[in-house]
């Protein structure tokens, strides 16, 4: 990738892609700092920092602080990802869906629609819950965190939710569109490296005033940056299924022939299950956190980050993720009839629906691996920040997040540099068309 930087400024197109992506992820910084109307900014800074080692500083970590500030941005990207899920659960289930997801570009983009509606009907339940719950709420000297509580109120704080959650999504397509990278995931991925300076700020802070050890802050900096060498080896690692392709005369040569490899990735799904796995702890516990109730509240305290429960679900979806989206992006059926068509097979194992058991095997056993590896490299970390009371809320997931994006969004660029290197050297080659 070092060698392609350079060259990036050649290329028209990928510059444009990248400003236009920059553009899109300052404007949602900038709307992280507009505030929702009816709010005592104060007051909600007291109320968060009272709940501080909960769940709420991991949905704060996922809005990139939007949440903590009740800015338009609070809900996030994460109403769009739930809808997501439940979009995705459901097309495994309902024939009509699945049907429209293999009618090409036109059924996708009919999912696409319903998703944006379920969206939009999810901002509105989350923000109508979390209004409601932040009318009782009161930070720490007693002040009330609403101004004036009511149904003005409500409907005003659903509006403007409901409205950047819309926004955000509407950004996050247009970065993957126009853009260079996944749109969601860069926005998800600056929210967390947006907060990383005040968590270093906090943790020398800590350190000056004799709260924590010197030699804790330097066993937690090695445990990240190993975590971040594990992680890229473990998201370039894969498995070579050899493809072996027979000879074809045409004419009077011999064509084709010879061995390649299919390659498995260790972890297919990327950074996937831990987003979705997040999404679907972090739902319904903002919304528990905010009700004044003590049923919610127990809830919501048994889902706090390091407790049993919490990392008994987290890894649990995680595991149930990774399997579903690996099975969503690969079809071994499918591949293996791609390879009889061409004429290519594994060694050793017939054509047709033997191929097929046989990549369903190998890639169900790489999935478990790969599971595994998503589970503890999100759930470890977290506890030794929880174990050392660290100041900010940095473990496994965000870490994943942050350099399976970046690793994602690196070849992409890559994948428009070699495209270009390509179009070059066409451009350059004497080529006779039938006119010369």
């Amino acid at each position: 990738m070092s060698a392609f930087i350079p060259k990036i400024s050649n290329i028209p197109e990928l510059n444009r892609r990248i400003i236009i992506t920059l553009i899109a992820l300052a404007v949602f910084r900038i709307g992280v700092f507009i505030p929702t109307p009816g709010i005592d900014a104060e007051a909600m800074a007291a109320f968060f920092k009272a709940s501080s080692g909960t769940l709420l500083d991991f949905a704060t970590m996922f809005t990139g602080g939007a949440l903590e500030r009740f800015s338009v941005f609070s809900l996030g990207i994460m109403p769009y990802i739930s809808a997501s899920i439940i979009i995705q659960l459901l097309t495994a289930v309902i024939p009509q869906l699945e049907k429209l997801q293999k009618e090409g570009e036109a059924g996708r983009r009919t999912i696409t629609q319903y998703t944006r509606y379920l969206t939009i009907v999810l901002s509105i339940v989350q923000s109508m819950m979390i209004a409601i719950g932040l009318e009782s709420s009161t930070g720490p000297g007693g002040a009330p965190v609403v101004l004036n509580p009511g149904w003005a109120f409500r409907l005003m704080t659903v509006v403007t939710l409901t409205s950047g959650t819309s926004f955000l999504m509407w950004v996050g397509e247009q970065i993957t569109e126009r853009g260079i990278g996944n749109g969601i995931s860069l926005i998800i991925f600056v929210g967390i490296i947006a907060r990383m300076p005040a968590a270093v700020y906090s943790s020398f802070q800590l350190v000056k005033t004799g709260e924590m050890g010197i030699l804790v802050i330097l066993f937690l900096a090695a445990l990240m940056v190993a975590v971040v060498a594990f992680i890229c080896y473990m998201e370039m690692a894969q498995r070579k299924i050899p493809i072996q392709y027979p000879k074809r005369i045409v004419g009077r040569k011999v064509m084709g022939g010879g061995m390649q490899h299919l390659p498995l990735k260790i972890n297919s799904s990327g950074v996937i299950p831990p987003i979705f796995a997040s999404s679907i702890i972090v739902f319904p516990a903002t919304i528990a956190n905010f009700i004044n109730v003590p049923f919610m509240k127990t809830v919501a305290h048994s889902l706090n980050p390091g407790g049993a429960l919490y990392n008994l679900l987290y890894v649990g979806l995680i595991i149930f993720f990774a399997y579903f989206y690996t099975a969503v992006q690969f079809n071994p059926k499918e591949v293996a009839e791609n390879l009889k068509k061409h004429g290519g097979f594994v060694p050793g194992i017939r054509p047709g629906a033997n191929t097929a058991d046989y990549l369903d095997t190998v890639l169900t056993r790489l999935t478990l691996w790969g599971s595994l590896y998503l589970a503890l490299v999100c759930v470890l970390p977290s506890l030794f920040v929880t174990e050392f009371n660290a100041p900010f809320h940095f473990g496994g997931t965000a870490l994943l997040i942050v350099v399976g994006v970046a690793m994602d969004t690196a070849q992409q660029i890559e994948s428009h540099m070699l495209s270009r290197s390509y179009e070059g050297l066409l451009k350059k080659g004497k080529i006779k068309g039938r006119g010369a």
